[in-house]
């Protein structure tokens, strides 16, 4: 008709008022819009409809993310339960579906080495020796005495220290 505009996409023509957002109705125009399946969406309606919901915040993920417990989140929101510290691209854990920086799950819930007193988390191949209701790194796990290294060693607790044969046997 005189005086309107045409739209062509695909080897199709449309008025302008014609060509319509699939999802709200709204005319595209000159918008961005997304073809799927026959249909035509304004960007909008599109990552309304099909885009992945960040499984923290409930947003749609229009680029990037990460995947936590085969979901999408924003990589902002992927952060330590306990200290709220990103941690799309680190080392991290979780408790209970909840993901914590290793620091914060080493205070909060790994058991404390009897020697040191800092927390013992496995993580990323720290070894450690159990004995009873004590733990040890395996760099902590020596004679109360002579400081020589248990790991290996046959040992004998004497109180809450641990001693080699050697100073065991010599006495106090």
């Amino acid at each position: 008709m005189p005086g309107s505009r045409k739209l062509e996409y695909g080897g199709q023509t449309w008025h302008e008022h014609c060509f319509l957002c699939s999802g709200c109705e709204q005319p595209l125009g000159s918008r961005s819009f997304v073809p799927d399946k026959g249909a035509h969406y304004c960007v909008p309606c599109y990552e309304n409809k099909f885009a992945p919901r960040c499984a923290r915040c409930s947003k749609t993920l229009t680029q990037g993310g990460v995947t936590y417990r085969d979901q999408p989140w924003h990589r902002e929101c992927l952060v330590c339960t306990g200290c709220q510290t990103p941690l799309a691209g680190q080392q991290f854990t979780s408790r209970d579906d909840d993901p914590y920086c290793v620091d914060c799950f080493g205070e909060l819930f790994a058991p404390k080495c009897s020697s040191c007193k800092r927390p013992i988390t496995g993580l990323g191949g720290g070894k450690y020796v159990s004995f009873e209701d004590r733990h040890w790194h395996h760099s902590c796990f020596s004679c109360a005495r002579c400081s020589t290294s248990l790991v290996g060693q046959g040992f004998v607790p004497d109180g809450d220290q641990v001693l080699c044969q050697g100073c065991s046997q010599a006495g106090p």
